[in-house]
């Protein structure tokens, strides 16, 4: 590998440390962790402003661990939102999850629409796996890629940026990946009102 490398890549938190990120390149599902302070301006600015969910472009210097930030531009500002051990889980994902069951499919997408008929996310129920294997978690942190869901609306029309929720509740046999068509739209503060207490 070269000392320095370019790429397409999704911020995810990182799992290791607050003064990292982890940023996960297109076509892969592995985690490459990058430093996430201490740099000099303005990239100071811009890495400080870099959320989950952001997909950029970045060239990173391999010389030290973790990997620093030499170059970096922002595609698009997708937000990914993660809640685990929620008290509840709403209605239609309970309903889809049944309709998962009954066709014997353990990731089961579906489209949801406003109250005039808008479609304004895509809904997947994903069952629990049996054993030592933390789906969701994979989700989370880049290790399971959320790119195909994300091309497929893409593919459909609808330009992002998206909000996606990762929403694991207690006591479901399943967790939630909702995607939001409209970062900062009804559907999306709905769902922070819900599940993210912190939200503005």
């Amino acid at each position: 590998m070269t000392a320095t490398e370019s790429g397409t890549y999704r911020v995810y938190g990182s799992d290791r440390d607050e003064g990292e990120l982890n940023f996960v390149e297109q076509g892969t599902e592995q985690p490459t962790y990058v430093r996430a302070d201490g740099y000099d301006e303005p990239l100071a600015d811009a890495v400080a402003d870099l959320r989950p969910g952001y997909l950029v472009e970045a060239t990173l210097d391999w010389s030290q661990e973790p990997a620093t930030i030499t170059d970096l531009t922002v595609l698009t500002r997708t937000l990914l939102f993660v809640a685990d051990d929620t008290a509840d889980i709403f209605e239609r994902a309970t309903e889809t999850f049944q309709e998962a069951r009954r066709e014997e499919m353990p990731i089961y997408p579906t489209q949801t629409f406003d109250t005039d008929g808008e479609p304004n996310g895509v809904l997947y129920v994903v069952a629990r796996q049996a054993g030592e294997r933390d789906l969701f978690a994979e989700f989370c942190d880049g290790r399971k890629t959320i790119e195909p869901m994300l091309g497929k609306i893409e593919t459909g029309g609808v330009e992002p940026p998206y909000e996606v929720f990762c929403i694991r509740p207690a006591t479901e046999p399943f967790f939630v990946i909702y995607i939001a068509l409209d970062a900062g739209g009804l559907l999306a503060e709905t769902l922070h009102d819900e599940y993210d207490p912190e939200h503005p």
